[in-house]
Order: structure tokens, then sequence, then C-alpha cells
């Protein structure tokens, strides 16, 4: 029998579609002790570069994944152990792991990645997970797509169950845009609700993604349970317009690649498989057309013009707040726009994408707002 003590570090699967990935570099040492949380394991994706986290505390016994070297997931990298278990029940259990197949998945990794589904707005790309009695709705902001929540979304599966959309012109959702801008695509997510009969959801707004939340929880009272707003838009006027310009107008690797750096605390953490992704959406026909007329719609003068805060303080549900400390994109003190309305807490170490760079933590943040 395996000593309970051991536990393995292994291969991350971060999102839907992720099937192996490169370690990228050790951050911890072999015999360094290691808390629940800190990281212990650089790795990349052909989406965007992480760390793995310390599910269980212990020592740090082997560090078995070499740099620069791809696994599938679920595949043994390092093993974490107490002190005291011996080197050969430790040599023994590396021996005998077994890398699950893809057939071993079982039938929620078995069925389709993605799912499209025909609304008002158009037809939609969105991904489920989870079987919960709760109800998690994860919207992207500007320019974003539901691979957004790559940390989130099975994370939060064992809570509830979880949606992630691509909004109307964006990812592999219909281009045409709605009219009225942030107002419409409230509408559009408020008909992407009604046509998988999602009576009730949890709101989990990034970025624009908080605006177009509480514009669809203020249109249809009742609808939202909770909104959780992540690095949102709309609580003051203050934003990096710059950055909005810079995406929109981005035509190469060399444009964009800097302009996305602006989203992380730690830029290097932009794969450049992130910056291809990106650039195939926008070479897509009518992305262009949809991004500067959503972007027309939402500033005036380098400013937001569609605020929401005043707004809130009608809605008798809960609020929690979430912001990288060092977000470039919309100053972090924003968090505190709502005067006590909400529960807010600012996160060191983190840019906008604070749900990608600290997602452990906003994982944690939203299972307690969600089910407290």
């Amino acid at each position: 029998m395996t000593d309970q003590r051991i536990k393995p570090v292994v291969m991350p699967k971060w999102g839907l579609a992720m099937e192996e990935g490169k370690v990228t570099g050790w951050l911890k040492r072999p015999g360094d002790r290691i808390a629940v949380g800190e990281e212990i394991v650089e790795v990349e994706t052909d989406k965007i570069a992480g760390v793995v986290e310390a599910s269980e505390a212990g020592v740090l016994r082997r560090a078995i994944g070499e740099v620069d070297t791809v696994y599938p997931v679920k595949a043994l990298i390092g093993v974490v152990a107490d002190a005291d278990v011996p080197e050969e029940e430790i040599d023994a259990y590396v021996a005998g792991y077994v890398t699950p197949s893809a057939d071993e998945a079982g039938e929620e990794e078995a069925g389709p990645t993605y799912e499209f589904v025909e609304t008002p707005a158009g037809r939609l790309r969105y991904a489920r997970r989870g079987e919960g009695a709760e109800t998690i709705v994860l919207v992207h902001g500007f320019g974003g797509d539901l691979d957004n929540w790559l940390f989130n979304i099975d994370a939060l599966a064992d809570k509830a169950t979880v949606y992630a959309l691509d909004l109307p012109g964006h990812g592999q959702s219909a281009k045409a845009m709605p009219e009225g801008g942030v107002e419409g695509l409230a509408r559009a997510l408020l008909g992407f609700m009604d046509a998988l009969s999602i009576e009730r959801a949890h709101l989990v707004g990034h970025s624009m993604g908080g605006a177009v939340s509480t514009l669809a929880a203020n249109a249809a009272p009742g609808r939202a349970r909770s909104l959780t707003l992540i690095g949102s838009a709309g609580l003051g006027e203050e934003i990096n317009a710059g950055y909005i310009a810079g995406f929109v107008s981005a035509a190469s690797r060399r444009e964009l690649k800097p302009v996305v750096e602006q989203l992380f605390a730690d830029p290097s953490l932009v794969s450049r498989q992130l910056v291809e992704d990106l650039l195939r959406y926008k070479r897509l026909d009518g992305v262009s057309a949809a991004l500067e007329a959503l972007s027309g719609a939402f500033l005036a003068d380098g400013r937001q013009k569609t605020l929401v805060a005043s707004s809130l303080a009608a809605l008798d549900i809960p609020v929690l707040v979430v912001w990288g400390a060092e977000d470039r994109i919309i100053p972090a003190a924003h968090a505190e726009a709502l005067n006590g309305r909400a529960k807010a807490e600012v996160i060191p170490g983190a840019g906008h994408m604070v749900q990608m760079e600290k997602a452990s933590r906003v994982n944690e943040l939203i299972g307690a707002h969600v089910t407290g």
C-alpha cells in the first residue's frame, strides 16, 4: 500500500483543451519545505505560462520534470512527502507511477471541449464544467475569450456548474457586435442564459466583463445571485486608453506583444503562442470592425463612459471586488469605489489578469463568495 504521506506533483490541466505542458523552471529544490499554496515549478502551455502551486504541505523529495521538456497532462513531475518517509518508498512510488491515459480521464473529459448555442445575438461558443447546485457564469473582458478562465473554470467546477462564454465579437462567437456597446453585450449575456435555461447565476466578470455582468444584473433583477468583479471596468473613469488603442490597431507580433504584456505584472507569462492566437483572432473577418465599434462605445476622450458603481447600490445581492495591485490597465484604486457596498481584495504581485497570475487566491475568493 502506498504511503499516504507521499503526494504527487503532476503536470496540471489548465483549460479544457490542454493535453501537455513544458517544464520551464523549478522554483523549489529537493529538500525544500513547502507550504500549501507555495509555487513549486513553472510550466508553459500552448496558451500561457504559469506556475504549479503546492496542494499539500511537506518536503519536495523529487524534482522529476526536466527543464525544457514537454510532459502530458497528469504526468508525474515531482514528489512531495513528509521528511521521515524513507527514500526507498519515494523511489518505489516514482517507479510505480503510471500516467493516466486519455481513455482513463472519465466521461467528463471525454465529452466535447466546447459547445455552441444559438441566441438573439448570434451563435455563441461556451464551455460547461461541473454539476453543482449553484451556477457560475464567467464573463471575459475586451478582446478576450473564454480561455481567459483557463486557470479557474475547472477549480470552480468543484463547487458549482460553471459556464464560460465568448461574448459576441470575441473568440469563436458571432462577430457582429450588438447595438449599444457594453449594454448590448449585457443583453447578449442574458440571451445566452435564456438559451441555456439558466434562471439564476453567480456572475463573475473580468474587466469589461465586470461592467457587462453588472448591467445584466440591473437589467434583469433576480437573475444574478451574486456579482464578482475582477479588475472591473465601470467603477471609475480612469483607464489605460493606450492599451485599448494598441490592442485594436496591432497587426503583427512585434506590435501586439508589448501591448499584451501590459496585462500582467510578470510579462514573461505572455507566451509566443498566446500572441499568435490573438493575432489569428484579430485577422478573422469582422473582428476589426467589432473591436473598433466596441472601443468607440466604451471610451470617450480616453476615459470610460459606461459607469456602473452607482447602480450597484440598488442591487440586493452580494458583491465581491478583486484587483491585482499592479494593474496597468484599470487602477487598483477603483477597488474601493463601492465604499463598503462590496467586499474588496487587492492581491499583491498581480496585474490586470489577476485571475491567471494569482489563480489559487482568486478561485478561493470566488468559491467562498458563491458558497457563503
